[in-house]
């Protein structure tokens, strides 16, 4: 009986952190949008960067954390915010974004820092550090489910893309989570696939 009460509370906490990452991403996509029309009239004062949105392969087997459980795709969208640093011929901007699993498996929201380097042709590469949190699994429950290890992890993207014009890019994007071995359980998840951005 007291098995059956500490389930059904697990799952309630975890709908509760599922339900929270999806209100979030709704609220940033509405400040998102709601922010472009403003960044026209007041083009002096941008804090917004650049946002980018995209269509992920959840779990994406024979990369960095080697297997997949899980399935589904991922609806990812990020912000890049104006302060910078200029490092190694790029720019450093901090980020934040989130991506929602279609299938109900893991979905996380992310924050941390880019470093971007562009070249005048066009080609840029991009690769950040941060931390992510996540509404998935932390133990291992099930067979089609990643255990974690837990619910703060590190973030790793890799992004290499092309500048369509001067507000417009597309690219590939490739991102990372894991706890480093900080915890038991590393299974670790990898989402690779397409993104557009828009600069302001």
């Amino acid at each position: 009986m007291s098995m059956l009460l500490i389930s059904k509370k697990m799952r309630s906490k975890h709908l509760e952190i599922r339900k929270l990452i999806v209100r979030l991403l709704v609220l940033f996509l509405g400040c998102v949008s709601s922010y472009s029309g403003y960044a026209n009239e007041r083009k002096a004062s941008v804090w917004l960067h650049e946002i980018k949105s995209g269509v992920l392969h959840h779990d994406t087997d024979s990369l960095w954390s080697g297997f997949r459980r899980e399935s589904g795709i991922d609806l990812n969208l990020e912000a890049i915010f104006s302060p910078h640093a200029e490092f190694l011929g790029g720019i450093i901007r901090p980020v934040l974004g989130g991506s929602v699993n279609t299938h109900g498996d893991t979905s996380k929201l992310y924050s941390g820092l880019r470093w971007q380097y562009e070249h005048v042709s066009g080609m840029f590469i991009g690769i950040g550090l941060g931390g992510a949190i996540h509404d998935g699994k932390i133990h291992h429950q099930h067979n089609d489910q990643k255990a974690l290890g837990s619910r703060v992890l590190f973030h790793i993207p890799i992004e290499i893309g092309y500048r369509l014009s001067a507000k417009t890019s597309l690219s590939v994007y490739f991102d990372h989570v894991s706890n480093a071995y900080l915890a038991h359980a590393n299974e670790g998840m990898d989402t690779l696939g397409g993104r557009l951005g828009y600069r302001f």
